[in-house]
């Protein structure tokens, strides 16, 4: 692979919350400095709903040397939302591009299912539920959601490019039919199951033989046993406040399996390896929300739901890091060691 990356994550925003309460300049240099110097990744994946905070980090990673996948990542937005989003963002991206950086500005992450307006629904929950409901309609359902995501995707490339003038991606779900001619890479999000695990080199295979370098982002699971058998959904053992939206105990007692993850995670990687794919990144280093608690009622420890490399502490710092808030898991060294060692492809060059 030519780009060894990993998301990090700057604070998914929510009805004006965030996942990452703190957002430090410091702890953000310190945490993309262990991502180059310890994961040895030579690029970053930056999400968040912060235009501010993205720029930040931003600009942390540049120095640093990695190459930016800026990412703004908008929840429950409008078309309208979500391109002033985009707007604002571009022209930070390219604020750091004309700097010296590698910068490719991300349009945008399972756009369809994640905000409003492409699929009937007020949840992730209902516009899946509503869209893979009734398998007759099925056919007309994508039909209309690719119609709609297209338009929308040709104006927010449109606003993008203007202000932005490096490359440009989508992080798509595989059924959303994006357009690739308006993009510079082909981005999936891919996330092996127990489903799919039997056929998912074949479908990886069949993306690169297609003529644009592939990116992947989005690939992970969480570190309870049997979390990789349904990883697009590991995370959905948790209970959220009706009203705030915070996370507040697991829905049950589950085995912690650190290294289960850690083999989903250097499964993938192989594969993603082998077959040509041109970047990857693993999602993610850590979900600040999504504490660590060993001691006490097994469903107050949160961490068990997350995709996260390392356990986040807190109230303490770790050990392995004395001067950051968290503990590598077994993912941490899986992924490290296949970073480790293969010399990277010129850039843009596909197999």
């Amino acid at each position: 692979m030519r780009a060894k990356g990993i998301c990090y994550d700057t604070g998914f925003v929510r009805g004006g919350g965030t996942s990452r309460e703190r957002f430090d300049s410091g702890l953000v240099e310190k945490e993309l400095t262990v991502i180059r110097d310890d994961l040895h990744c030579n690029a970053v994946h930056l999400t968040g709903g912060d235009p501010e905070r993205l720029e930040l980090a931003a600009r942390h990673a540049a120095a640093l040397g990695l190459e930016i996948w800026f990412s703004p990542y908008p929840l429950e937005l409008t078309a309208d939302e979500i391109l002033a989003l985009f707007a604002d963002c571009a022209e930070r991206a390219e604020r750091v591009r004309a700097q010296g950086a590698e910068v490719v500005f991300v349009t945008g992450v399972e756009l369809s299912v994640m905000n409003r307006g492409f699929l009937e629904g007020d949840s992730t929950q209902e516009r899946l539920g509503r869209l893979l409901g009734d398998p007759d309609r099925r056919p007309e359902r994508f039909a209309a959601l690719r119609t709609r995501l297209d338009a929308f995707l040709r104006a927010a490339v449109a606003v993008v490019r203007e202000r932005f003038h490096g490359k440009v991606t989508y992080a798509a779900i595989p059924f959303e039919g994006v357009d690739w001619d308006l993009f510079d890479f082909t981005t999936y999000e891919l996330i092996r199951s127990a489903e799919v695990a039997d056929r998912f080199r074949d479908g990886v295979r069949s993306l690169v033989a297609r003529s644009k370098p592939v990116a992947v982002t989005g690939f992970g699971t969480a570190a309870w046993r049997g979390a990789g058998d349904i990883a697009p959904r590991s995370m959905e053992i948790v209970e959220y406040d009706a009203v705030t939206g915070a996370p507040l105990r697991l829905t049950g007692e589950y085995e912690r399996d650190e290294a289960g993850q850690a083999a989903y995670l250097s499964e993938l990687l192989e594969i993603f390896d082998s077959e040509g794919v041109d970047s990857a990144f693993v999602f993610l280093l850590a979900l600040y929300n999504l504490p660590h608690r060993p001691d006490g009622d097994p469903r107050d420890d949160l961490d068990l739901a997350g995709p996260g490399i390392v356990k986040v502490l807190e109230g303490r710092h770790g050990d392995t890091y004395p001067d950051l808030p968290w503990e590598p898991k077994a993912a941490f060294a899986a992924v490290a060691g296949h970073y480790r060692g293969r010399p990277p492809r010129a850039a843009g060059a596909h197999t």
